[in-house]
């Protein structure tokens, strides 16, 4: 076999195709940002940032071609607006580019993981790479400007301890157990990805300029905000601090910096991407009611999911990632 010739196999094309889509519209979002960020620090990360995704893009935009596939549309200038008045503070913005570092961090694990051929391998591996440095200067810049909060903090115990009892698990009744440091890494993760959630539907409800976008919004910033409760009840339950919220960090401005096409596609994408965490967070949970509370939040994600879908398909905004040939259409054109 001439490993240098070898064709990419269905799961090559489609992580290409989702890395595609979802890095050009990050730096739709990230364009928009470094054009109103105001510290320089700051300013300087996400300018690297584009350098970054212009780079890979290009490099995707190779293999697919390559291949005899069509490039996908995902986002483009069309959807960069030019605003007088500015959506976000600077300290989001930062916020937004550690947030949306790790779901690349986690993308690029991922497709990596699935590629076979050696150039494809080689690729992923470099965008592995750019984000790590990107997740150090993020955090970084952060912890420097005191914006970034840390997990809870535990102290250790003399000596390890086993489980001994069935009221491990029991999280309703019975004398119960407070959080194990493994269920915090979830529940902790998650949080954080629902209070973005929530802070971006707010922020796109104000400048979305069609009703039915706007209703979408309002509802997600709801649902999110109801997980965020759920699950920061658990926390404090324990006395334990959860992450802050960044909603005041969404100004009143009304003027649209985005299309609605992408600002619809990134709530989807955060709603979608959040299922992957959530049902992580349900195979390590050990308490009964953690593992309700995942349950609730992922039925919850499905029907968020479902009527994304539905609105994105309605206004012809979703693109077709690439099928596998059907068998019987294909002997139906022999006739």
């Amino acid at each position: 076999m001439d490993k240098n010739n070898l064709k990419l196999t269905s799961s090559e094309i489609g992580t290409l195709w989702g890395e595609f889509i979802n890095g050009t519209m990050t730096d739709m979002v990230n364009r928009y940002m470094v054009s109103i960020i105001e510290d320089e620090s700051i300013k300087a990360i996400f300018e690297e940032a584009i350098k970054i995704s212009e780079k890979q893009k290009q490099q995707i935009v190779t293999f697919i071609e390559k291949e005899g596939f069509p490039v996908p549309i995902g986002f483009n200038e069309s959807d960069l607006f030019k605003t007088k008045q500015r959506l976000f503070t600077d300290v989001f913005c930062l916020n937004y580019l550690h947030i949306m570092t790790l779901h690349g961090l986690l993308g690029h694990t991922t497709s990596f993981a699935v590629s076979v051929r050696k150039d494809l391998r080689d690729f992923y591996d470099s965008c592995d790479n750019d984000a790590k440095k990107m997740y150090h200067q993020t955090i970084e810049l952060l912890l420097e400007k005191g914006n970034f909060q840390r997990d809870p903090l535990f102290y250790p115990d003399k000596k390890p301890k086993l489980v001994t009892s069935e009221d491990f698990t029991d999280g309703f009744f019975g004398k119960g157990r407070t959080l194990t440091a493994t269920e915090i890494i979830s529940i902790s993760f998650n949080l954080k990805k629902s209070i973005m959630s929530k802070t971006l539907s707010i922020a796109f409800s104000q400048v979305a300029q069609s009703k039915e976008v706007r209703k979408f919004l309002t509802d997600s910033g709801e649902t999110a905000d109801g997980q965020i409760k759920k699950f920061s009840k658990i926390m404090q339950t324990d006395n334990l601090p959860v992450p802050k919220s960044w909603e005041t960090e969404v100004t009143s401005s009304t003027d649209p910096p985005f299309s609605d096409k992408l600002m619809l596609y990134h709530i989807g994408f955060l709603f979608q991407a959040a299922q992957n965490y959530h049902g992580t967070g349900l195979a390590s949970a050990m308490r009964t009611d953690l593992i309700t509370a995942y349950e609730g939040t992922i039925l919850k994600n499905l029907m968020v999911t479902k009527k994304w879908f539905n609105l994105m398909a309605q206004n012809k905004w979703l693109e077709q990632p690439p099928l596998a040939p059907n068998r019987k259409e294909i002997a139906e054109e022999i006739e």
